[in-house]
């Protein structure tokens, strides 16, 4: 008898199953080459899903864990850090996903809280000093007296730095971080970063007391923030920058951030003047005199950092084997 020869069976008409479920691992752990162009906006839809999923978990279990009694203070930050978590962790799960590194995308770990953030927070309290400085010579703005006073003034320092910390973190990752790098691997880089801070502006329109010319100057931000992140590599310097402004803003100052006045800040500082330079309800952040110091950043920035950095030369240079 003769032995009949089968021929081997075809995967893609045989087992349609084991097909799909190749194709399906293919999409999940895309090649090395599918890293960059449109592919790689295959995960922003699962970033944006899992970052509300993560927010709406996280939010449920904050109910149970601030007594009825609380502050509300409290109850606020911890809003900020549910908000913190919900845009960095998805980041994590994707990067193991797409076999890249967390500090791809701004914040290396490596670099957390060095040279580069405190280089920021410098800048941020020089630049807001600054801008109130134009608007005292220009006799629209009073610094006033001292509103804390004993360790209230150091209780509350701690608190708002904290704070404001993860505002830092959370908005400067959610725009400039994993969605930034995301959206310039399909289109260059500063198309994509215009079209962040716009949106990052826009997102300021629904805070109490904000205008126009607020939202106006927030994009403006934002796309200075962009180029901090060329220039260095990373969004530490950003984030140095985001959180120490806003901090003298609301506590060392005690003028309005965004149409918000907090409780518990060092000065009673007050505006007198036409809101074209005071910013009205919006606070500095207002003011058209804004721009001048945004202008002023920019050029000092450029002159002093000009080398452009990749986020991944960025890590390698902090890394002890890059040494």
């Amino acid at each position: 008898m003769t032995e009949e020869l089968h021929p081997a069976p075809d995967p893609g008409s045989s087992h349609p199953q084991s097909a799909s479920l190749a194709r399906l691992r293919d999409w999940l752990s895309p090649s090395a080459k599918d890293h960059s162009g449109i592919a790689s906006l295959r995960f922003l839809p699962l970033y944006f899903v899992g970052g509300m999923i993560l927010f709406l978990l996280l939010w449920t279990v904050a109910g149970y864990l601030i007594p009825p009694g609380a502050s509300k203070l409290w109850g606020a930050l911890l809003t900020e850090v549910i908000f913190a978590v919900s845009a960095i962790a998805p980041a994590f799960v994707i990067g193991a996903i797409e076999d890249r590194r967390f500090g791809d995308y701004g914040l290396p770990v490596s670099q957390a809280f060095g040279k580069a953030f405190w280089s920021g927070v410098l800048w941020g309290l020089a630049a807001l000093s600054l801008l109130l400085l134009i608007m005292r010579l220009l006799g629209v703005f009073s610094f006033g007296g001292v509103a804390l006073h004993g360790e209230r003034v150091w209780k509350f320092a701690a608190f708002w730095a904290v704070f404001f910390l993860l505002v830092a973190l959370f908005e400067e990752f959610a725009f400039r971080g994993y969605t930034l790098f995301t959206v310039t691997q399909t289109a260059a880089f500063w198309p994509s970063a215009l079209l962040s801070s716009v949106i990052f502006g826009y997102t300021h329109r629904g805070n109490a007391g904000e205008t126009w010319i607020g939202a106006l100057g927030a994009g403006a931000i934002g796309l200075f923030f962009c180029f901090t992140l060329r220039r260095t590599g990373n969004l530490w310097f950003a984030v140095g920058v985001h959180a120490s402004w806003d901090w003298a803003q609301s506590f060392l100052y005690g003028v309005p951030d965004s149409g918000a006045i907090v409780p518990g800040h060092l000065l009673r500082a007050s505006f007198h003047g036409p809101v074209w330079l005071t910013g009205g309800t919006v606070g500095p952040e207002g003011s058209v005199l804004l721009f001048v110091v945004i202008a002023l950043m920019w050029a000092a920035f450029a002159r002093l950092y000009r080398k452009t950095v990749t986020p991944q030369n960025s890590v390698n240079e902090a890394s002890p084997a890059a040494h």
